[in-house]
């Protein structure tokens, strides 16, 4: 971690040697001098430093000898950041007195001073620059010592510094059933079963053995099942982990079937009545993953509630410890989960370590593999980990050279499995290193959000410089959030609805590993209730709290010099002090997210460091204070789910750092008589990411358009005044917004002007290459304006580059899809919602986009028919890439429109090759299924029918007039009706 410091050090007293030559100013009196004295120091230590972080594990002089230069690079790094600090506040200053805004775009410090400076009479400001000059002065004798120190342990030298790892282009997402065949095959024996009558409800089968074995994985793939889902229509996942939490757990169970959990107050005894009502009379499968505690009555007090469900429930329990099992009273059926064989670990290390590997290569290198494989002991995750590791390796020396490595050696370390885990960690670049080590302030177990964990790396100044300017911040960490993906650092991902990444956690084992690398620098404390007086360490780093009773923030932080993160979990804090606020100057990140705060001192604004500031879901807090805007430093500010935040403050333009900036749910802004953010806003040259979901009606100023550098504009409601409103954004507003990426939603609201397709033209989204999602909602008013959406609509032609299109309200009757739509030939997702005019859907037209796989017709109330022209008179195939059709909310629709003699013939048409799933819901009057069915689709996999009352009776009970259509499709649901139940309409299956 030394190694990463160390380089960002160097590269910010690089740029102060080029702000001196560049710009030909004079430093800080005696501070040329010590530039270059810690710059020799500094590259003389890098040098050693690999072999150095590499012996700290076995030699604890060694790890001392780091501490040293870990708390001297932090220092500096402070001193270097408050004189960044101050000339971003020079800056600042000269934009107000109305001069040229400075660039804000260099390298990070610039320890020069501008020669206007000293005409200004502000002779506090060169006093406080001098004790800059005298803390670089002292830290850099400090540093020297350390560099001599180092000759003392003959380090190996690390010429050219650490290599950067090529990244492989595909990742280590494998089937990890390796073999569990067995395993899987009796538990999902077990949860099919069934039950005894005379013996309590609901079963319990725990699954033990040793962490990194697989117990969750095999839990996962039997909790997925397609049978074991026909089963069990209510599956619920909760994670457990230490401290068993019946609270939690039971509004776990609460959420998980559709249940509020708001309504409740915090009393155990009021959740416990909600569980036992909800599941009452129904069969389900719990699984409590990961459970640590063997108290009896916390076990007893759980299971009460859950013995109201139907006979047949289950209960998985996964867990490290066989007390657990015998405790929870399941001994007969307790599965032991046993090592992998080493045949089986191969398999699981040469899936992933031989990617794109030829025949050649996988020869050579396997016998010294099947080496390497031995050393996993049989576990999933470590054979995963040293497949990740080998990925990256290239030559027969490098696999040599892992085989041989001293860390097989260690015998002192607290598990086994950190071995690989190390080799894996000592190969990742110093930069990754670093940010692989923060992810130790989350808690075991929880869900990590991709672009959080970027913004957080980035708030520690984790991410080096952005050499390419077509690349961000965000960029570069997406790469390094790549590389730890490909290494099994990560697991269970899930995608967003485009097919990427947006969360993941980390396995146990991995948690352990880190707090063992960042014990003396990371903690994590947790309140377990009554008067706890908890010490800090003096140099702690970065501290994370969990369980915090409500009242005023928990812990002092008086001895915590250096301390840059302060996060909570689960906790219910209400205020702040002053003291605190001040106690934390060096801070970097503060995530005060889910609390109840109710105010945000003053005070705030001294947090000169600050880059990250979360105060989301706090929805008593009303507003932010105007010394908020004093952090110029702060790169983003959350406040999603702040209900009762009325106004964000006037001076935001002074927040020349920020670039991004969270609102989501933030209901009473809407209630501000303009509806409008700060016009300030124009000012913030930094911002890339706006995101404001869920306020319904807020206005963006006009001065948004300046911001050339935006990226993501992710608002729910007013994102275009369509009616052309001059106080608010106008379509040709979006002109300049060339860097527009990602997804963009455009509301059109109020009645259209005529001037509303000049506008559309103007906005020029044909050039915005980088927005690859686009929403288009059109307003329905009580006029006609027909004629003036399809000039609207044809104007908001996209870039080519587009992959997904949602057109919804357009009330165009003489033209169905824009004349751009052949343009978009990469589109891969096309939804039409709620276009009421339509009595008709032309399907073949569409049939050219070659690269579409999903199209869904939404909510078009009017049509009665939709349309397959696909009779030619040459060959062609049309959707030739379609994976899913789907058809909702069509309540007239009440036939398909097709060439009879085509559906009967021998058509040299191809027809959607390549559908796997064809849904069809809540279409009441449909009678029939397409005739193409049988014949044009034959990777046909899924068909889904429900709420189609007629269309279910003719193909119910596997027989009647359409079934012929249909019987060749492996999985068919048909059914499902409404009912009402207790006043309500519910859906209930047939």
């Amino acid at each position: 971690m030394a190694e990463a410091l160390i380089s960002v050090l160097l590269e910010q007293l690089a740029s102060i040697i080029h702000q001196q030559v560049q710009q030909q100013v004079k430093l800080v009196v005696d501070v040329k001098k010590e530039v270059a004295n810690l710059n020799d120091n500094f590259r003389a230590i890098k040098a050693v430093l690999k072999d150095a972080e590499e012996r700290q594990v076995k030699e604890d002089s060694v790890k001392q000898w780091l501490d040293k230069l870990r708390d001297v690079s932090n220092e500096m790094e402070d001193v270097l950041d408050d004189w960044n600090t101050e000339i971003l506040r020079l800056q600042i200053e000269k934009q107000e007195k109305g001069g040229n805004t400075l660039d804000t775009t260099k390298k990070k410090v610039c320890l020069c001073i501008p020669a206007a400076f000293f005409c200004s009479g502000q002779v506090s400001r060169v006093i406080f620059r001098r004790d800059i000059a005298i803390n670089i002065k002292d830290l850099n004798e400090r540093l020297a010592t350390i560099a001599k120190m180092r000759q003392d342990f003959n380090f190996q030298y690390t010429k050219g510094g650490t290599e950067h790892i090529e990244r492989q282009k595909t990742t280590s997402f494998v089937d990890q059933t390796f073999g569990r065949v067995d395993e899987k095959e009796l538990l999902v024996g077990k949860l099919l079963s069934e039950s005894n009558p005379e013996v309590q409800s609901p079963l319990v089968i725990p699954i033990v053995g040793m962490g990194g074995i697989g117990k969750t994985t095999l839990s996962q793939l039997a909790y997925n099942d397609e049978k074991v889902k026909a089963n069990f229509k209510i599956r619920i996942w909760v994670c457990v982990s230490d401290p068993f939490d019946e609270l939690n757990i039971a509004k776990a169970i609460i959420v998980a079937l559709d249940g509020n959990v708001n309504s409740l107050s915090n009393d155990l005894e009021a959740f416990f009545q909600c569980v036992h009502k909800s599941i009452e009379g129904k069969k389900f499968l719990l699984v409590l993953d990961d459970v640590w505690n063997q108290d009896y009555k916390k076990w007893e007090q759980l299971k009460l509630p859950l013995q109201n469900g139907a006979v047949g429930s289950k209960i998985i329990v996964t867990t490290r410890k066989e007390e657990v099992a015998r405790m929870m009273g399941a001994p007969d059926n307790t599965i032991n989960l046993k090592v992998l064989s080493d045949e089986n670990c191969w398999s699981l290390f040469a899936r992933i370590a031989f990617t794109n590997r030829n025949q050649d290569e996988c020869k050579t290198l396997e016998p010294i593999g099947k080496e390497i494989v031995k050393k996993c002991k049989g576990l999933p995750l470590v054979a995963k980990t040293l497949g990740g590791l080998m990925l990256c390796k290239k030559t027969k020396k490098e696999w040599q050279d892992v085989l041989s490595s001293e860390i097989w050696e260690l015998h002192t370390m607290e598990q086994q499995v950190f071995q690989p885990l190390l080799l894996s960690y000592y190969d990742l670049t110093p930069m990754i290193k670093r940010c692989l080590l923060y992810c130790v302030t989350f808690p075991k177990d929880h869900v990590i959000k991709k672009k959080v964990l970027i913004e957080l790396w980035m708030s520690q100044g984790f991410i080096g410089s952005v050499e390419n300017k077509e690349k961000t911040m965000i960029d570069i960490g997406e790469s390094y959030f790549d590389d730890l993906v490909m290494r099994s650092f990560f697991q269970n991902f899930k995608e967003d609805k485009f097919g990427n990444i947006k969360q993941c956690q980390m396995h146990d084992i991995v948690h352990d590993f880190l707090q063992y690398l960042t014990e003396n620098e990371c903690l994590i404390v947790e309140f377990k209730g009554g008067e706890e007086r908890i010490e800090l360490p003096n140099k702690l780093g970065h501290l994370t709290i969990m369980f915090a009773p409500e009242g005023r923030f928990p812990l002092s932080f008086d001895h915590c010099q250096r301390l840059r993160t302060i996060t909570t979990f689960n906790c219910k804090i209400t205020s702040l002090s002053r003291e605190l606020i001040l106690q934390s100057k060096c801070v970097r990140t503060l995530n005060l997210s889910r609390n109840d705060i109710e105010e945000v001192p003053d005070e705030v604004g001294v947090l000169v460091h600050l880059r990250y500031l979360d105060l989301s879901e706090n929805e008593r807090l009303q507003k932010l204070p105007d010394s908020l805007c004093n952090l110029v430093n702060l790169q983003t500010l959350r406040v999603d789910w702040c209900q009762e935040l009325e106004k964000l403050p006037e001076a935001m333009g002074k927040l020349i750092s920020l670039q991004h900036l969270y609102a989501k749910g933030c209901r009473r802004l809407k209630k501000l008589p303009d509806k409008k953010l700060p016009e300030a806003m124009g000012k913030l040259t930094s911002l890339q990411h706006l995101h404001a979901q869920g306020v319904s009606g807020l206005r963006l100023p006009k001065s948004i358009a300046r911001l050339k550098s935006l990226r993501t504009l992710d608002l729910e409601s007013v994102v275009i005044e369509g009616s052309g409103d001059e106080e608010g954004l106008r379509l040709s507003d979006l002109r300049d917004l060339d860097e527009l990426q990602g997804e963009l939603e455009i509301k059109l609201v109020g009645e259209l002007k005529e001037s509303a397709a000049s506008d559309a033209e103007k906005a020029k989204l044909v050039n915005k290459k980088h927005l690859l999602h686009l929403r288009l909602w059109f307003y329905r008013g009580e006029r006609d304006q027909s004629s003036i959406q399809e000039a609207v609509l044809n104007a908001l032609q996209p870039n080519s580059n587009l992959e997904s299109l949602e057109i919804e309200g357009y009330g165009g009757s003489t033209l169905y899809y824009p004349n751009w739509t052949s343009s978009l030939i990469n589109l891969k997702s096309l939804t039409f919602s709620r276009c009421d005019v339509w009595k008709y859907v032309p399907l073949s037209v569409l049939g050219y986009l070659g690269s579409l796989e999903t199209l869904r017709f939404e909510g078009m109330e009017q049509v009665k028919k939709v349309g397959f022209e696909y009779s030619l008179d040459h060959q062609v195939i049309l959707f030739p890439n379609l994976k899913q059709l789907q058809f909702f909310e069509m309540r007239e629709w009440e036939e398909w429109d097709h060439d009879e003699n085509d559906a009967t013939s021998s058509s040299p048409t191809c027809f959607m090759p390549r559908l796997s799933t064809l849904s069809i819901t809540y279409c009441k009057k449909l009678k029939t299924l397409p005739d193409f069915l049988p014949r044009k689709t034959p990777l046909l996999q899924n068909l889904i029918i429900r709420l189609c009352d007629i269309l279910s009776q003719s193909c119910k009970d596997r027989q009647g007039p359409e079934w012929s259509k249909i019987s060749h499709i492996p999985n068919i649901t048909i059914g499902w009706k409404t009912v009402q139940k207790d006043g309500v309409w519910i859906e209930q299956e047939d």
